[in-house]
């Protein structure tokens, strides 16, 4: 589908409905989880209000939402620096292979590439999900030699598959 009025732009308040949309999407159809739609929506509003959290990139076509994804920070005091984690990256079905997300991608790149503190981009992917995979090597990202592991401290917000 082509988009002839693709525009990028920082995410607004107004736009925490469609992220939270969003993000219940991907959550169902990358891991298959349903997420609490409030914790959710607290969530979105919480990244959108401070951003201490990091910043949401919405994707529109002629001023309706088609995708988004959002950047958190990591401190690296080995390169004393800042890594910048793709996260929550989502694009309506029906707009997928059209370049939303390379576009929202080279937007952040941009923007990572003004940042003083910035070092590099990182995300984390699902083993299974190999059409992202590929995506993401297109774009010149590659598999670092680290694993992730998690432990979740306080009431459990989101059921765990496993």
């Amino acid at each position: 589908m082509t988009m002839p009025n693709l525009h990028i732009r920082h995410a607004e308040p107004r736009d925490a409905v469609d992220i939270a949309r969003f993000n219940a999407a991907m959550a169902v159809e990358t891991e298959h989880r349903t997420l609490d739609g409030p914790t959710l929506r607290a969530g979105v509003e919480a990244a959108l209000d401070d951003p201490r959290h990091g910043f949401y990139l919405v994707a529109e076509n002629g001023g309706v939402a088609v995708g988004c994804l959002l950047v958190t920070y990591e401190w690296s005091d080995w390169r004393n620096g800042q890594w910048w984690w793709l996260q929550s990256v989502y694009v309506e079905p029906e707009w997928r292979r059209g370049g939303v997300f390379r576009a929202l991608y080279d937007a952040v790149e941009q923007r990572l590439r003004a940042s003083p503190e910035a070092i590099g981009l990182r995300l984390y992917v699902e083993r299974d999900n190999a059409r992202a995979q590929n995506t993401y090597a297109a774009l010149g990202m590659h598999e670092t030699v680290y694993r992730v592991y998690e432990k979740t401290i306080g009431p459990a917000r989101v059921p765990d598959p496993d």
